[in-house]
């Protein structure tokens, strides 16, 4: 017979988080990350990788200290992905093949233009008429080169994660924007709650940050253009914000039934409590303004969990700092929190490590863990000219004392993904 003390109020196994690992600009590894981010430290800088002459942004939140074999996304993303999962793997104190399904939240990146060209170069003569694109396809048909292909093409990056950690059955890599590593993360839950495994890899990561993609999010006036001094740039919820710092980073957690966590003798260092996801269908890149799928998505979340508003302590805010989003959080979460809301504390990762894009989701969850961990708020940065509009307690400036039992998570991506993890410290 099943113990009743390892299932939730749905009578589903409860999901425990038994490793973290993180990489982001302010350094690698769980401890210097945590130690920067409440010190209210920016990883925010000057980027020096490539030019940014001409660009109305140059300034970015790159991780330039881990060394890659090709200096492209994919490299980069696999790289980033291998060094959480080993502190992840090492911190749940497994070792072997991980014997379990990976999730992994990946960057839809295409090869980028030095590699196009490189390998268009190789083509012959016959194979080289149209554009640059046209050729690399060209040249692929006519001189295939496995190595190239790995070091480009994304989703190849779960393949090799699976390959260093003998992960179980076909590796599943997903892009849902700047959700996606939330999204790993509720695949893994239910992979467990359906009882499919014991336990799961969630891994979410990107690498991708160079002039194509600052380009792009310029063109669509997402970008802050705050260039000096770098540090200053990310400023959700003030009057003066605006637009994201685009950066890189990953996160990896361990995932595993409560039940066979502790079989192992495993410290659990939290619960994956509840998970909800919706759609917008207003805009491609637009958040509907009235916050009605990101209302949906908290409250998905919350009775996934069994939790009602009342028991959320804590807030890992979205919070981009770009003028409309910020805004149309604010409302989702006063639209389900209502009054109490200005005694939630909300503050944002995003101020001093910029917006990690894919990776958001999974790394601001360790930062949630680890917040409920240590009893202590990471503030949000740069907040001396708060926006009179939105009503918070972003923690401003300073991390404080403070021990939530629960925490919700929010992540509101473009495309219309929205997901919220609600995470607790102990199952009940």
């Amino acid at each position: 017979m099943s113990d009743n003390r390892f299932k939730d109020h749905l009578g589903r196994p409860i999901v425990a988080v038994t490793g973290m690992g993180v990489i982001t600009s302010l350094g690698q590894g769980l401890a210097d990350n945590w130690a920067a981010l409440t010190s209210g430290t920016s990883g925010i800088h000057k980027i020096t990788r490539f030019p940014t002459e001409g660009l109305s942004t140059r300034i970015a939140g790159t991780v330039d200290f881990i060394t890659v074999p090709a200096n492209n996304s994919v490299e980069r993303s696999f790289a980033f992905a291998r060094e959480t999962t080993r502190e992840a793997l090492a911190q749940a104190g497994l070792s072997g093949d991980f014997d379990g399904p990976l999730f992994l939240a990946a960057p839809p990146v295409e090869p980028e233009w030095s590699d196009r060209f490189a390998l268009a170069d190789r083509a012959p003569p016959s194979q080289v008429e149209g554009d640059a694109y046209d050729r690399f396809l060209a040249a692929m048909r006519e001189r295939p080169d496995p190595v190239f292909l790995e070091a480009v093409q994304f989703g190849s990056i779960s393949e090799r994660l699976a390959d260093t950690f003998g992960t179980r059955g076909l590796p599943v890599t997903l892009s849902t924007a700047c959700a996606s590593g939330v999204t790993a993360i509720q695949l893994g839950v239910e992979a467990i709650r359906q009882g499919r495994t014991d336990r799961a890899l969630t891994v979410a990561t990107d690498g991708s940050v160079s002039a194509e993609a600052l380009i792009r999010f310029s063109l669509l006036s997402a970008l802050s253009t705050q260039n000096d001094p770098p540090e200053k740039a990310s400023k959700p919820f003030s009057k003066d914000r605006d637009g994201f710092v685009i950066a890189e980073g990953a996160a990896t957690l361990v995932l595993e039934s409560l039940e066979s966590a502790i079989a192992r003798g495993a410290k659990i260092l939290g619960i994956m409590k509840g998970c909800g996801e919706k759609a917008d269908h207003f805009h491609r890149t637009r958040s509907s303004p009235d916050g009605g799928p990101a209302i949906a998505t908290i409250h998905a979340a919350l009775a996934d969990a069994g939790v009602d508003e009342s028991g959320i302590g804590y807030i890992n805010a979205h919070g981009t700092s770009t003028p409309e989003n910020d805004k149309m959080e604010y409302g989702a979460m006063l639209a389900v929190f209502g009054d109490r809301l200005k005694e939630i504390p909300v503050s944002s990762n995003k101020s001093m490590i910029g917006h990690t894009l894919t990776a958001a989701g999974a790394v601001e969850a360790v930062f949630s863990i680890q917040t409920m961990l240590t009893g202590t708020l990471p503030p949000t940065i740069n907040h001396t000219n708060p926006d009179p509009t939105i009503m918070l307690d972003v923690v401003p400036n300073k991390k404080r004392d403070g021990q939530p039992k629960a925490v919700l998570s929010n992540s509101f991506g473009f495309g219309g993904q929205n997901a919220s993890l609600v995470m607790t410290l102990e199952p009940a």
